[in-house]
């Protein structure tokens, strides 16, 4: 369960730094890094931030009509864009991921920690992939999204199957299930939460495998 002290006050002013945290990361990186795989299929870190960053330049009729034009696939929709709108400049990027009106932004339905999850969950996507970023999400941020992902009375909304197995933080306090022991940054842990199998020596214990890329 999310702490009942947030607010969601208090979770849009976490969405807005982690976005401008993400900006500030990318604009200090090697140009390079714009063109690393990520942990999304068939993305780089362009396309991912492409993708993070819709909200910065399409207005909810412009979205909706994209949507519309792949018939209501958002796999499909989300590809397409994540392809034309990757090719942007670099700086136009930084310039969405600093908007005031993506900060704004909460995806239907999800709320303000929809938002967070979002885009906490989506820079993981990148700066877990490889090693042109290093980052470390705030505790009380990645707690959060952890939250929102799985736990008690908690649907994942990605729909993974975490039956028979332990999913353990070794840097805080944070554990969830029963079974074969997984055991990781708490943040690597919210990717297996979404569905992610995530870079080799991340996880340890008897479950890491399952999760865990060949």
């Amino acid at each position: 369960m999310t702490d009942p002290t947030t607010t969601d006050l208090d979770l849009t002013a976490e969405v807005a730094d982690e976005f401008l945290t993400l900006a500030a990361l990318l604009e200090s990186a090697s140009p390079d890094v714009w063109d690393m795989p990520s942990l999304c299929e068939g993305w780089r870190t362009r396309e991912v931030v492409a993708h993070m960053t819709m909200p910065a330049r399409y207005s909810v009729p412009q979205f909706l009509a994209k949507l519309e034009a792949v018939r209501g696939d958002f796999s499909a929709m989300s590809d397409a864009v994540a392809a034309e709108d990757g090719a942007l400049p670099p700086s136009t990027l930084l310039e969405n991921l600093r908007s005031e009106v993506l900060h704004a932004w909460e995806p239907p339905g999800g709320g303000a920690l929809g938002a967070l999850t979002h885009a906490v969950i989506h820079g993981l996507d990148f700066t877990e992939a490889g090693p042109g970023i290093e980052r470390r999400v705030p505790d009380r941020r990645i707690v959060q999204v952890l939250s929102g992902l799985i736990g008690p009375g908690v649907d994942n909304p990605f729909g993974v199957e975490l039956n028979g197995v332990e999913l353990r933080a070794d840097d805080l306090a944070w554990s969830y299930g029963t079974g074969a022991l997984v055991s990781g940054p708490a943040q690597v842990l919210a990717l297996v939460a979404c569905g992610r199998t995530v870079p080799p020596r991340r996880l340890r214990g008897p479950g890491a495998e399952r999760f865990t890329q060949e």
